[in-house]
């Protein structure tokens, strides 16, 4: 016995390798700047609450209810948990293993059985305690931890990950939902500068001054204003569902809270981009990816060590008696101590192919990464440059919208006038209507870029406290 614990001793010493590859972190190999990015400044981390800049309560208060009770982000915070608890069984495998049995039992002996022609039945009691411990001498154990802690890693950065999302939907449909409101109002509006024009054209036909053309056409107009409120109506009440779900709430919750039209942003908070390397860094879905990566690689030292055998020691203590009262004494002792080998690395092709696939793996979780990094890019200069272009369109808009009323005026009034047919006056109710519905577009569209950027940018959000650590900066590091 002594012979057999010193080997395994020995064989413990030997354990200090791990084989297969040493993670290492990829470079993102970010560009210097963005390339649409006017202001360089570096990002500051309160703006992570970004929704707050916004000074609108009613939008702070929604997300703060769906990051407490949105589904998807319990669902996420379940499998983190579901990775913290597989980290737990992967490091209680590098401690020794313990089972305990016992049973009691008769048994009736056949005549060509018994020892003893009087001996019928055999009466057995038997208690064991067995240990089991897994020499890790060539890190597969070690190699399944740190997949595990990546895995866990991972879970905690993809929940961030739709923190982010959450926040940035949100704030899109609330930010939707507003910008429809006022196309409503605005096309509510029209509808009664219409009855007003139908009301003047009547009376100029009951003055002998008008045609029943014009009266048809000021219905006709009238009519088509009218048809588009209900598409307005069902996109409002189809953003008031949306926001009502990703509250964690039933669709018709927050009708009542919504229904009061709200003004979308006079004044957009500023945005300091910072760096691309920067942002890279606090994106959580590239953290994901890069965890990933990790698992991927650390799995590979797993289905390595197959290749050398596994040991490990065993020890038994026991005691088996023919009556109870004996258990335990001198003579009904049992022990055992081994030193085991699994013997499964003579399979060397089956081996072979699980290393190989956990290679094709890293490869495919390298390419997984390396295609986020680039999608994380493309995303943040794609929202800027809509920002800025939003802006200018925006700007342009609102001249236009101004020139377009004061057109509609004149017209009107040259129309009551006698000066110019009604067509004329079509023409120009027309032009304003559309300037204010694109102008409202616009605004929205503005409104809508400066939400993806701040999704693109800033990272998971702090929590209230700004003293708390992100769910994700929570997860242990170590192994």
């Amino acid at each position: 016995m002594r012979n057999v614990l010193l080997s395994g001793a020995a064989l413990l010493l030997l354990s200090a390798c791990a084989v297969g590859p040493d993670y290492q972190a990829p470079d993102p190999q970010a560009p210097a700047r963005f390339e649409e990015a006017r202001d360089s400044g570096a990002f500051d981390g309160e703006q992570r609450r970004f929704w707050q800049g916004f000074q609108d309560p009613l939008l702070a208060q929604l997300i703060e209810q769906a990051l407490d009770a949105n589904q998807d982000l319990r669902a996420a915070l379940a499998r983190l948990d579901q990775a913290g608890a597989l980290l737990r069984g992967a490091r209680a495998d590098q401690y020794p293993t313990l089972s305990a049995n016992g049973s009691a039992g008769e048994q009736y002996l056949a005549e060509v059985e018994r020892m003893d022609p009087n001996q019928e039945r055999v009466t057995r009691y038997q208690v064991n305690a067995a240990a089991r411990w897994e020499l890790d001498l060539f890190g597969r154990l070690r190699r399944g931890r740190e997949a595990r802690q990546a895995d866990l890693d991972a879970a905690g950065a993809d929940l961030a990950t739709l923190q982010v999302a959450l926040v940035g939907r949100l704030a899109s449909d609330y930010f939707e939902l507003r910008g429809l409101q006022q196309q409503l109002a605005v096309a509510q509006r029209n509808v009664r500068n219409q009855r007003e024009s139908l009301d003047i054209v009547a009376a100029r036909l009951d003055a002998g001054r008008g045609t029943e053309f014009d009266r048809v056409r000021a219905r006709a107009r009238l009519d088509a204003i009218r048809a588009t409120l209900p598409d307005l109506e069902a996109g409002i009440r189809e953003r008031m569902y949306r926001i009502a779900v990703l509250t964690g709430q039933t669709p018709g919750a927050l009708v009542g809270q919504l229904t009061l039209p709200g003004p979308l942003p006079e004044s957009l908070p500023a945005i300091p981009v910072g760096s691309p390397g920067d942002a890279l860094r606090r994106r959580p879905d590239i953290r994901a990816a890069e965890r990933r990566l990790a698992a991927a690689t650390a799995r590979i030292g797993v289905a390595t060590a197959d290749l050398f055998p596994s040991f490990s020691l065993d020890a038994l203590i026991g005691s088996v008696a023919a009556d109870s009262s004996d258990l335990f004494s001198g003579p009904a002792e049992s022990r055992a101590v081994a030193l085991g080998v699994d013997w499964t690395f003579l399979d060397f092709g089956g081996v072979r192919s699980r290393i190989d696939a956990a290679d094709a793996a890293s490869r495919a979780a390298l390419a997984d990464y390396r295609q986020t990094v680039l999608e994380a890019l493309a995303e943040t200069e794609t929202q800027l440059v809509r920002y800025q272009r939003a802006q200018v369109r925006s700007a342009r808009l609102e001249d236009a919208t101004e020139a377009a009323g004061r057109a509609a005026e004149l017209a009107r009034t040259r129309y009551e006038q006698g000066y110019i047919g009604y067509f004329e006056v079509l023409a120009a109710e027309q032009e304003l209507i559309d300037t204010r519905d694109n102008l409202i577009e616009s605004r929205t569209a503005e409104t809508l870029a400066m939400v993806g950027i701040y999704r693109t940018l800033a990272g998971a959000p702090l929590p209230a406290d700004d003293n708390e650590t992100q769910a994700v900066e929570a997860v242990p590091a170590g192994g």
